[in-house]
């Protein structure tokens, strides 16, 4: 009987300490997550979500610039020259593009 007892009483301390525990890990699941909660929030506080927007336009509208600058700068011809060149190729360009254009529209594509 003593054995019995003694059963009945280690199965009711290890219940006993079995509930102890599982209470404790949910209180400390609870202020895990306000501990969590609140670094959160210091962390918004000292460093707040920025909105990069403006500054990556800026930093495009310099790039930009400074290639354009570059350009002028370092390039082999006169204003004038450059822009006659340019209109040169584009003129040529569009002359094929019609000229094939043409061409396949009338069937004449020989290729």
């Amino acid at each position: 009987m003593t054995t019995m007892k003694l059963n009945s009483l280690l199965r009711s301390v290890l219940k006993t300490a079995v509930y102890i525990m599982d209470s404790t890990s949910d209180s400390v699941d609870r202020v895990s997550d306000r501990a969590s909660r609140m670094a959160e929030d210091a962390r918004s506080a000292i460093y707040p979500d920025e909105d990069n927007t403006l500054r990556n336009v800026l930093c495009f509208a310099a790039g930009v610039g400074l290639g354009v600058a570059a350009g002028v700068l370092l390039a082999p011809k006169s204003g004038a020259e450059l822009r006659s060149s340019i209109s040169d190729k584009v003129q040529d360009i569009s002359d094929k593009v019609r000229g094939k254009a043409d061409a396949y529209a009338t069937g004449t594509d020989l290729r």
